[in-house]
C-alpha cells in the first residue's frame, strides 16, 4: 500500500492510498488534486472515498469524484454530506482489497465525527483522524463538549504508538509553538518542533506522524500529565478535574 498527501487549499492535505491498480481518498474537499493525480497515473482507479466528517473542505470535492469515477462514498452515519453515502458507526468496518479499515467514533470536532484505523501487511498502521487529532493539537469544538472531545482522543491514544497519523490539516508549526508556550521543558517537543521546522523550510510535510511522538509531545494527548495540567490550572483556576483542566487547555489554545 502506497500512501501519499495530496496537498489542497492552503493547509488542507487529501490522503490517498493505492496499490498500483486501485485508489481511496480521504475527506477530498477539493477534486481538482485528486483526479490531477489520477491522470498522472492512468493505471489507478479510483474506487472508494472515505468521509470522517461533514466540513465543506473535507466534503467539496465528492460529487466531481463521484460523477467522473464512480466511487463508493463511506462516512459518518449520522451526518448529512453531498452524495450519498454508506453510513458508519463505532466498530463498522470497511473492506478494501484486502485491507480492513476500522471505525472509531471520535466527536468532539463535528457531533458525527469518525476516523479510520487500519493495519497495511507488512506496513505500520494508518490513522485517518480528519480534525480530531492534528500534531501537536487536536480540532476546535464547533458541536461536540470537551467530555467528548477528550474521549476520542483517549480512544486514539491506545491505538499501536506505531500508528501512522495522517492529519488532515499542516497545522504542525502553530500547534508546536502553543504546546511549547504549555509545556515549554519538554525536551521530545523541543527535539520535534526543530525537526518540524526543517521540514516545513524545505516544503516537506511534517505528517504522517507516529502516535508514539504525539504521545510524548501533543500537549492534549499529555493533559493529565502533571506538566501540561500545572500550567493550566495556573492560567485557569476552574479546571479542577480532567475534563475542566482539557476544556481550560483548548480555550487556552483557541485563545493563544
Amino acid at each position: 500500500m502506497k500512501l501519499i498527501a495530496l496537498p489542497a487549499f492552503s493547509d488542507n492535505y487529501i490522503w490517498l492510498l493505492h496499490n498500483d491498480h486501485q485508489a481511496l481518498v480521504v475527506d477530498p474537499g477539493d477534486s481538482a488534486p485528486v483526479m490531477a493525480w489520477l491522470q498522472q497515473h492512468p493505471g489507478v482507479q479510483l474506487d472508494t472515498i472515505l468521509v470522517t466528517h461533514h466540513h465543506a473542505d473535507h466534503t467539496g470535492g465528492i460529487a466531481d469524484l463521484v460523477a467522473q469515477t464512480q466511487a463508493a462514498v463511506w462516512g459518518p452515519a449520522t451526518e448529512v454530506l453531498p452524495t450519498a453515502a454508506t453510513g458508519l458507526r463505532q466498530d463498522d468496518l470497511v473492506y478494501w482489497h484486502g485491507l480492513t479499515l476500522n471505525v472509531h467514533d471520535v466527536p468532539g470536532h463535528t457531533a458525527g465525527h469518525i476516523a479510520f484505523w487500519a493495519q497495511p501487511a507488512g506496513q505500520a498502521p494508518l490513522l485517518f483522524c480528519g480534525d480530531t487529532l492534528f500534531s501537536g493539537g487536536c480540532g476546535r469544538l464547533f458541536e461536540g463538549t470537551p467530555a467528548q472531545m477528550l474521549d476520542s482522543l483517549d480512544r486514539l491514544a491506545a491505538l499501536p504508538g506505531d500508528t501512522r497519523v495522517c492529519c488532515a490539516h499542516e497545522y504542525t508549526l502553530s500547534n508546536l509553538k502553543f504546546a511549547l508556550a504549555v509545556d515549554p521543558d519538554n525536551s521530545d517537543l523541543r527535539t520535534y518542533a526543530q525537526a518540524c521546522a526543517l521540514l516545513r523550510q524545505q516544503n516537506q510535510a511534517t505528517l504522517p506522524v507516529p502516535l508514539s511522538t504525539e504521545l510524548a509531545i501533543n500537549p492534549f494527548l499529555r493533559s493529565r500529565s502533571s506538566a501540561v495540567s500545572t500550567a493550566v490550572r495556573q492560567r485557569d483556576a476552574r479546571a479542577l478535574d480532567v475534563v475542566t483542566t482539557f476544556a481550560a487547555l483548548r480555550t487556552w489554545k483557541n485563545e493563544f
